[in-house]
């Protein structure tokens, strides 16, 4: 397969979000290995402290643009402009777009006008529109207003669109873009098991005891809090010394709300909640578990979702319940590789936890199973090479 340079715009820049450093950066770092050259131009909005940077990560050089020099709404187009730039001075055989919206989506659209023989690749990993981000985010109207409009018509300008999760290829289709130029290509994890400390040596770190652990590793707007309390009633009932251990904050302080809730049920010491935690603790949180939660309601956004977590959660080897939504049921083999229990059910989702953590020979073996299948099946470059296909089919189309 012939080399190619492919340029990768990005939503935001590296540090503050997660769509550059949990989708882009390991798929610009497998195609780097297998010949390809990548290099990845993200706007600074959210991390000023990087505008007009240029820097390697993981062999992969990140382009950071500048800041606009014009205020406000004015900036807009001044920031879609740099993005632009830098892309087309970079001579891409093919120009891939992560997020159909905001300053990237605008520098892709220019593209059509500048250089429409330029192969544009567009990825989506999230509902953006209505009934998805637009619903959650507070964006004012007119943003979401050409969010939406950007969902939908980048898709039909590409030349091929990739997709994370089966539905948003079901999205995708609706939009009236033909199915062989819709591409599946869920989110990964790295070919190899991750490095993890030892049980002891992670509880330990983490100041927990010998009793029981369920993690939750949660951003908390993917599901109602009386799931979780559900749980803790149930483990307060199985072992009153076990402890649910949360890494990671709300969007809206749920994490205050969840903290209330068990004070007035009396279940508050069940609760352990770390917060934003360094890849450090969330290593040691995972050898550190009897089991994981992975909870969803069955929403538009939930069904849409790549659920990195989920996949880090199963890559870790720490058994894990699931609810049964959107790719959860592409992750997770149920009963073989980890539990699947039906959505919005909090009954259903603690006695699977009580299920593996009665039974703890058989939620390792769980675990364990659940690792080989991600890497099997949605290791990096597996996906990685399977993106190069799709490279080399929009430059065959020309």
């Amino acid at each position: 397969m012939p080399q190619r340079r492919i340029v990768m715009l990005a939503p935001f820049g590296i540090r503050p979000k997660g769509t550059l450093s949990a989708r882009m950066l390991p798929l610009a770092a497998e195609l780097q290995r297998l010949g390809h050259r990548v290099r990845i131009i993200a706007p600074a909005y959210l991390n000023p402290q990087d505008a007009a940077t240029t820097t390697t990560v993981n062999g992969v050089t990140v382009e950071h643009v500048p800041l606009p020099r014009l205020p406000g709404p004015l900036g807009v187009p001044e920031t879609s402009a740099y993005l632009l730039r830098a892309a087309l001075q970079a001579r891409p055989d093919v120009l891939h777009l992560f997020k159909p919206k905001g300053y990237s989506g605008l520098a892709a659209l220019w593209s059509r006008v500048l250089r429409p023989r330029l192969p544009l690749v567009v990825d989506t990993d999230d509902w953006e529109g209505w009934g998805g981000w637009n619903d959650l985010a507070p964006y004012p109207r007119p943003m979401k207003t050409l969010f939406a409009w950007q969902e939908r018509s980048l898709p039909q300008r590409a030349a091929a669109v990739t997709v994370a999760s089966r539905t948003l290829q079901t999205q995708v289709w609706g939009f009236g873009v033909p199915p062989q130029r819709v591409c599946y290509v869920p989110n990964g994890v790295p070919a190899e098991p991750p490095c993890l400390p030892d049980r002891a040596t992670a509880r330990r770190e983490l100041g927990l005891g010998a009793a029981p652990v369920v993690l939750l590793y949660t951003r908390f707007w993917e599901y109602a809090l009386h799931e979780i309390v559900a749980v803790l009633l149930a483990l307060h009932n199985h072992d009153p010394a076990a402890r649910l251990l949360v890494l990671g904050a709300g969007e809206r302080g749920e994490e205050r709300e969840l903290s209330a809730l068990t004070e007035r049920a009396g279940i508050a010491t069940q609760l352990d909640q770390r917060g934003w935690a360094t890849p450090e603790q969330i290593a040691a949180a995972f050898a550190a578990s009897d089991v994981a939660l992975a909870p969803f309601s069955d929403t538009l956004m939930n069904r849409a979702k790549g659920m990195a977590k989920l996949l880090q959660l199963l890559h870790s080897g720490v058994p894990v319940v699931a609810s049964h939504v959107g790719q959860a049921a592409e992750y997770i083999a149920h009963g073989s590789s980890g539990l699947l229990v039906p959505p919005d059910n909090g009954g259903a989702l603690a006695q699977a936890v009580l299920t593996l953590l009665s039974a703890p020979e058989e939620a390792q073996a769980l675990g364990a199973a659940g690792q080989r299948r991600v890497i099997e099946r949605f290791s990096w470059p597996r996906l990685a090479s399977t993106l190069a296909e799709v490279y080399a089919a929009v430059a065959a189309r020309g």
